[in-house]
């Protein structure tokens, strides 16, 4: 049995909806959330979840939207106030990394929970999922750049890859410190891509 959420008491059903679907989404996965659940924890009608998301598919992707959002406008600047050079802030992603790896909430990747539930290319949610794929690295590119990276697109890659693998490891293996393993493998390609 799910508790209920505590939402701010100014949320609209759509927030509390969408809020309570990541939630679950996230606990149970997206197929096994059916939408009665979804509703009786969000203390809202069927009709009401209806009238704002056509199809459960629809809430989904209003769901990942929302964590898209929150990734591009609180964890990446938070990453940026770490730091006016561009190598921290790329270890600071790791270290961050650490804290949500940490967090008794964490259930991995939604995004990678989505495409693997939703894994046919042309499906909306797969797109998606691999769309906020794209976030990670460009970030990753961006300071790359900055930092005087002779070859930014492999340094991109290869954050991309190892936070993604890290990601993996903590979710599967139940390893918060598999940020600290990848920060140390960041830092030694951070070291030699810099070098001049």
């Amino acid at each position: 049995m799910d508790a209920p959420l505590v939402n701010p008491p100014t949320a609209t059903a759509r927030d509390r909806l969408i809020d309570t679907a990541i939630t679950l989404f996230n606990r149970h996965g997206f197929h096994a959330t059916g939408v009665d659940r979804i509703v009786a924890v969000a203390k809202v009608a069927k009709k009401t979840l209806y009238a704002h998301f056509p199809s459960k598919e629809e809430l989904i992707l209003a769901a990942l939207s929302r964590k898209r959002a929150a990734f591009a406008d609180k964890f990446l600047p938070t990453v940026l106030a770490t730091s006016d050079d561009p190598r921290e802030r790329l270890l600071s992603l790791f270290e961050l990394a650490k804290s949500w790896f940490s967090d008794p909430d964490f259930y991995g990747c939604l995004f990678i929970n989505a495409a693997v539930e939703y894994s046919e290319a042309s499906h909306p949610i797969n797109a998606c999922a691999r769309e906020f794929k794209t976030l990670l690295r460009s970030f990753a590119r961006e300071q790359a750049a900055a930092g005087g990276a002779a070859d930014p697109d492999t340094l991109a890659d290869q954050i991309a890859l190892l936070f993604e693998g890290a990601t993996t490891v903590a979710q599967v293996s139940a390893r918060p410190d598999a940020a600290t393993t990848a920060k140390g493998i960041a830092a030694q390609l951070i070291d030699q891509a810099f070098r001049r």
